[in-house]
């Protein structure tokens, strides 16, 4: 692994499921869990890679939970406010906690929900105690407007960008935002055609799972797995890991 912090391997080699158009090339991200330093790495890996095979169209979709359980919730969701790239992020549902959380209506299962899950890690990066409830308010308002503002999917050329993935035989205009945001099964044992190739991360495994109806790119980097990147180009996909 080199001293920058990242590496590539199988790029433009691999067969993907889908297909994107020519002359665009969508970057996923899988799940950052308030590791901004991976974040870091990953973002200064995907300029690399643009700057070495430059294209007419880039886009970075990040895959949603930017926060809860790592050190530095505060810093990943300051770089996507920052990142200098052509990017879109989505929901995942670690943010549908906290904002569910951080509502002036929150009932204490909201609250208990999202500290149980991780978000007491996020709120110490604010400063903030999670038992002293009067002090949440450390979190500031571009940052709860920037989690308020997450799209929950993404469709492009042949695939589905969302957070969990997709309930199977409900048409993608018909799928529910909870499911989007937080299904496992019975979509992750589906085995046929979806409505499109779905990318997504939710579900830890060891490896990016690349099958024939889903993309998994949550590889545990809360876990200690590295934080993946699918880069998808027409018809093959490479992968970056930092």
């Amino acid at each position: 692994m080199p001293a920058n912090g990242w590496w590539i391997t199988g790029m433009n080699h691999t067969s993907a499921p889908g297909w994107l158009p020519r002359g665009t090339r969508v970057y996923a991200v899988g799940d950052v869990h308030g590791l901004d330093h991976r974040l870091a790495d990953m973002h200064f890996a995907i300029a690399a890679d643009l700057a070495e095979r430059p294209i007419a169209r880039s886009l970075l979709v990040h895959l949603g939970d930017y926060i809860d359980r790592g050190p530095d919730s505060r810093g990943a969701l300051a770089r996507l406010r920052a990142c200098p790239l052509q990017a879109l992020n989505l929901m995942g549902n670690h943010e549908a906690m906290a904002l569910a959380a951080l509502n002036l209506f929150a009932t204490a299962e909201d609250s208990s929900l999202w500290l149980d899950n991780g978000g007491a890690a996020t709120l110490r990066s604010y400063g903030a105690d999670p038992a002293d409830r009067a002090t949440w308010s450390a979190i500031p308002a571009a940052d709860r407007s920037l989690m308020a503002g997450l799209r929950p999917s993404l469709t492009l050329g042949g695939y589905f960008f969302a957070h969990a993935g997709i309930r199977p035989g409900v048409p993608l205009g018909g799928q529910s935002v909870t499911d989007l945001l937080w299904i496992r099964e019975p979509f992750l044992d589906h085995r046929g055609p979806l409505p499109a190739v779905v990318v997504h991360g939710h579900t830890p495994v060891q490896a990016p799972e690349l099958l024939e109806h889903r993309i998994n790119l949550d590889t545990g980097a809360i876990y200690g797995g590295p934080l993946t990147c699918g880069v998808l180009e027409e018809d093959h996909i490479g992968f970056l890991f930092a």
